[in-house]
């Protein structure tokens, strides 16, 4: 018994000290979210699996980018991941209604959500890239689509983005609307489009699953955003997040994310140690 506690003891009836006790031992175990993690075992990430190279089914299989990369996280925490597949439309109010604790799909870390929860460090840039045909020459940056042809996703932050980098232009492109990303990339692929517009992880993953046919267009273009994992801002989550950002940061270190990504996006990336101050 604590010193706090003998000296309650000798000043308190039995019931109350008992709901003393009661109280200091909850307020404990709700304080580190991380230790109530450790002592289960396990870590439950959710995430929606639809979103390939990130989350996706395949054969009846989760795998995925993040599958790789969080599995790598589970073991530098000392806990196994387990995998909960649920509507985007209803993760994020889960976990502000504790009904889980982390959220596994990738987030665009923007002004409005980091002011809401903790992020852990990036762990992939999502920003904007342009794709083009393999082997088109006259296409070498991002500058070239002037006055070409290229096809976004209808109503997609990348739609805006393209649209503002468009009037920097000498000519603006020519946006078409698109309500598949598969329809864009067999448009480009038969000449009825100059080339794409979509995030820069869709695209590189795309460029590498066909790259007799699709190529990446570097730089990326427009605001740089990257991609996190969430959790509540609470004070007793703070171990959690900050323990994931310190077991990505040895993956990074040892070279396992480098593997991770040559896998799934044919090349690697650089990432900042801790996530940038968000420009939307």
């Amino acid at each position: 018994m604590s010193g706090f506690i003998r000296s309650l003891s000798k000043r308190l009836p039995s019931f109350a000290l008992g709901a003393v006790i009661f109280s200091v031992a909850l307020g404990s175990a709700q304080a580190d979210t991380l230790g109530d993690i450790k002592s289960k075992g396990t870590l439950l990430v959710v995430t929606e699996m639809q979103y390939p190279p990130f989350d996706f089914m395949e054969n009846g299989v989760y795998t995925g980018f993040n599958k790789d990369l969080l599995d790598e996280v589970g073991k530098e925490i000392g806990v196994k991941v387990q995998y909960r597949d649920l509507p985007w439309t209803s993760i994020l109010s889960g976990l502000d209604a504790k009904k889980f604790d982390f959220v596994g799909a990738p987030i665009n870390a923007t002004k409005e959500r980091m002011a809401r929860y903790s992020f852990s460090s990036p762990f992939a840039f999502s920003g904007n890239s342009f794709i083009k045909k393999t082997g088109n020459a006259a296409i070498g940056k991002p500058e070239d689509f002037s006055g070409l042809r290229v096809g976004v996703m209808k109503a997609s932050s990348v739609q805006k983005q393209a649209l503002k980098f468009s009037e920097t232009l000498p000519k603006p492109m020519d946006i078409r609307e698109y309500t598949d990303i598969n329809q864009i990339y067999a448009d480009i692929a038969n000449g009825r489009l100059d080339g794409g517009a979509s995030t820069a992880p869709n695209v590189a993953y795309a460029a590498a699953k066909r790259p007799d046919i699709l190529q990446v267009v570097d730089p990326a273009f427009g605001a740089p955003v990257y991609y996190g994992w969430i959790t509540r801002s609470d004070k007793e989550d703070e171990t959690l997040i900050a323990a994931v950002s310190g077991a990505l940061a040895k993956i990074i270190s040892d070279g396992r994310m480098a593997t991770i990504q040559k896998k799934w996006f044919g090349r690697t990336e650089t990432l900042p140690a801790t996530m940038p101050e968000p420009l939307i």
